[in-house]
């Protein structure tokens, strides 16, 4: 072969890699052999489990439109939650009444067959994902039918469904705006409540990460904690009612308990730190109770703590409770608000070990700052009615009651 000539291979059989060849799609004539399966069986969805338990047909290709004709009859159209053309049966939840007793058979029904073919929880998202994002494509008595199911279906523990994939896709501004998710979830809270706790519908909520903004639910003209209440309590939801004023009070209070951190820390003039108090009283319209609790939770946060020195500690707490004498007494106004008071020294001194041998110390610096009367300490030694670590406080405070005692036997 001279150096010009090029090699060429003779007699040597090229092979092509073979290809997977794709079936086409056929979402029509699945749908048709569905919907023939619940005509054959006339609805019985136990029969119908069974037939389709022992049919052949390809779920793992068709899964969404499995579960369209579980809900409405048919397969739909792309897109839509409009019925495609093709056979449709009667049997579906759409079409049954808007009773639990009516729909929650199809969740039981729907609970078998994801038992056997776990995979189609995907699918059954998909679809309940389209059709909440379509709420306005449905009527009124429809709209509460999937309100109803899906509060059954969390309500049974439907197969690992999880709530972000329910209430997110509801909150679009449009469907907000219209009024269609306050409806919807209202029907579901009132439904889930009939079988479960409110604790458990919460912690259905904070799962599908709703909890903290239920307020978005409503319309903005409506958009406020007083709408909420009202409507709430209309529906008959009051325990959901109560739990939503308790959070915002909650909220309040962590409010409060910042501002003042803040200012206490930075040894903002009491006068400024006073007014603080006052305005979020009145704006959060907050017990005195608890704004005596929370001033002594502040004032003992934001002592300067040294490590193990007990003495350094104990100086530091104490001046601390009399540079605040002020801001305590300000608020401590009836002998109720200062046996609070005393009962939060207790606690915090009996949790506290820094603080565990100064509860008579602190018990006088309040009484010289005439932020606790003498009433008030004597009916806390007499008849206290908190039981942790009374005995030994009642005995590290006994001389000073006994001082007290004498001195108002003296006058």
């Amino acid at each position: 072969m001279s150096s010009k000539e090029r090699p060429t291979l003779g007699g040597t059989r090229i092979k092509t890699r073979k290809r997977n060849i794709a079936a086409p799609l056929d979402p029509a004539a699945f749908s048709d052999a569905v919907v023939q399966i619940y005509l054959d069986n006339a609805g019985d969805l136990e029969l119908i489990a069974k037939s389709i338990e022992s049919s052949d047909l390809n779920f793992s290709r068709y899964g969404d439109t499995f579960f369209e004709v579980v809900f409405i009859g048919c397969r739909t159209q792309p897109g839509t939650t409009k019925p495609d053309e093709g056979e449709r049966h009667p049997y579906s939840i759409i079409e049954c009444e808007p009773k639990r007793e009516f729909i929650l058979p199809s969740v039981i029904y729907i609970q078998k067959i994801l038992r056997r073919r776990p995979f189609l929880i995907k699918n059954l998202e998909n679809v309940m994902r389209k059709f909440l994002q379509s709420l306005e494509l449905f009527e009124e008595n429809e709209r509460k039918k999937l309100a109803i199911f899906t509060a059954l279906a969390f309500s049974q523990k439907l197969s690992g469904l999880p709530p972000e994939t329910v209430f997110q896709p509801l909150l679009k501004d449009n469907l907000v705006a219209k009024g269609l998710v306050l409806s919807f979830m209202t029907d579901f809270f009132k439904e889930y409540l009939i079988d479960n706790s409110l604790d458990d519908l919460i912690s259905i909520l904070k799962r599908g990460k709703v909890e903290d903004n239920l307020l978005d639910i409503f319309p903005p003209a409506k958009r406020s904690n007083e709408s909420f209440s009202e409507h709430f309590s209309k529906e008959g939801l009051v325990a959901l009612v109560e739990y939503n004023e308790k959070k915002i009070f909650e909220v309040k209070l962590k409010e409060m308990k910042s501002a003042l951190t803040t200012q206490i820390t930075e040894e903002a003039d009491i006068s400024e730190v006073i007014e603080t108090v006052k305005l979020q009283v009145r704006d959060a319209k907050l017990p005195d109770i608890e704004v005596v609790r929370v001033l002594w939770d502040v004032l003992m946060d934001a002592v300067q703590w040294s490590g193990k020195n007990q003495q350094q500690n104990s100086n530091a707490a104490l001046r601390q409770v009399k540079t605040w004498s002020e801001l305590l007494n300000t608020f401590c106004t009836t002998g109720k608000l200062e046996l609070e008071l005393l009962y939060k020294v207790q606690m915090q001194c009996y949790e506290d070990a820094r603080l565990v041998k100064l509860f008579p110390e602190i018990v006088r610096s309040l009484y010289e700052a005439d932020v606790l009367a003498e009433d008030t300490i004597l009916h806390w030694f007499r008849k206290g009615t908190n039981t942790k670590g009374r005995q030994n406080f009642t005995k590290a405070l006994e001389p000073f009651v006994n001082w007290l005692e004498e001195a108002e036997e003296e006058e």
